[in-house]
């Protein structure tokens, strides 16, 4: 069973960074579109930034280009989203998600390509 966990979001200023994990287990994440979208109260879930190791491809919402970045770590089974200069509306529900390995997704940055998700974690950035 693929479960995906997050940590790491927490209440910051602006300006402030947090850097957010999520630990997959049943999936390899190398082997796996992996990445992050977000919800803010009242909005659509959208995507952040996805990643895919297996051909160095990393794709990012152009709200957060330049102050966020995606990274893995194969040996931990885990994906990183590094977030710099947050922002007030970056707050969120910030959910992992992945989709079946070794598949090509079109569209990396929507929601319905990924079949896993987690149960998210928090991020209030504060003005």
């Amino acid at each position: 069973q693929v479960q995906l966990v997050e940590s790491g979001g927490g209440s910051v200023p602006a300006g402030g960074s947090l850097r957010l994990s999520c630990a997959a287990s049943g999936l390899s994440v190398s082997s796996a579109f992996t990445g992050w979208f977000r919800q803010a109260p009242g909005k659509e879930r959208e995507g952040v930034a996805v990643i895919y190791t297996g051909w160095g491809r990393t794709y990012y919402a152009d709200s957060v280009k330049g102050r966020f970045t995606i990274s893995q770590d194969n040996a931990k089974n885990t994906v990183y989203l590094q977030m710099d200069s947050l922002k007030p509306e970056d707050t969120g529900m910030y959910y992992c998600a992945a989709a079946n390995p070794r598949v090509w997704v079109r569209s990396p940055l929507k929601t319905d390509e990924y079949n896993y998700w987690g149960q998210g974690t928090q991020v209030t950035v504060s003005s």
